[in-house]
């Protein structure tokens, strides 16, 4: 199957671009440092069951799998779970989790629900988002987290107002040409919030992911990686810092009585 033809998040031919790009980086170590932060409370509480939606190369679950959890690892790209499964085994994880290639549409269409779900940078990359975060709700317990990261649309659009991109913003952030691992939906944080609301779902904590890394003058200055992480983890819960974030990490609650 060509590059055209894939489905929009399917990273198959790509795995080691799509780490060296996204996790190698100064960017991508700040996202797991951050994350790993904000999934502290629930790494530390009692192992359960966690499914993990566009699971990619499995860096995230990783977590949860040292602490004894079983994990449903899922994604859309055969070459990557397949790659996520030989990174488990190499760690001595792949005891507790179990693989699966499949969408989220399929995984919503099985009926199993979770007490944890991750969905880490797939939003923005299907093609309704009132949808995929419907299907996240099937498959969230009655009572259980989601931890959903999502691409900023606003931040994307300040992001290019200070690089001075105006043709690019009045083209509605569109290019010509897409780029395989630049999301094309980003979204709008005030709409995934209404739709988290529709759905009887609680935002129960809001976190901006590199609120200051992408915007620093001298590039050189994100390799001041330590003092940068501690400036984000020290602000990047706080309003207006937080609204900056590249990317968007709420924890998401299901209420009790949701049958």
């Amino acid at each position: 199957m060509n590059n055209e033809k894939r489905q929009r998040g399917d990273f198959s031919g790509i795995s080691k671009k799509f780490s060296k790009n996204i996790y190698d980086s100064t960017k991508g170590r700040l996202r797991m440092a951050v994350l790993k932060r904000d999934l502290q409370p629930f790494l530390s509480g009692q192992p359960r069951h966690v499914l993990d939606v566009g699971a990619g190369l499995g860096q995230a679950n990783e977590w949860f799998l040292e602490r004894g959890f079983d994990v449903l690892h899922t994604d859309i790209s055969e070459e990557m779970v397949e790659a996520a499964r030989l990174r488990h085994e190499e760690l001595g994880l792949a005891g507790n989790c179990r693989y699966q290639i499949a969408d989220l549409a399929t995984l919503a269409s099985n009926e199993s629900q979770f007490p944890i779900v991750l969905c880490h940078a797939v939003l923005e990359w299907v093609p309704d988002a009132e949808t995929a975060l419907a299907q996240l709700n099937a498959l969230l317990e009655p009572g259980g987290t989601l931890s959903l990261m999502f691409y900023n649309r606003n931040a994307k659009l300040f992001a290019n107002a200070v690089y001075g991109n105006f043709d690019y913003i009045e083209r509605g952030l569109k290019v010509k040409k897409t780029v395989r691992l630049s999301p094309q939906n980003p979204l709008v944080p005030e709409e995934v919030e209404n739709i988290v609301h529709k759905l009887g779902l609680e935002v129960t904590q809001k976190t901006g992911v590199r609120c200051f890394h992408d915007y620093l003058r001298n590039l050189d200055d994100q390799q001041r990686f330590d003092e940068l992480l501690a400036i984000e983890l020290k602000y990047n819960q706080q309003p207006p810092y937080r609204d900056l974030g590249r990317y968007q990490h709420w924890l998401i609650r299901k209420p009790e009585n949701e049958q």
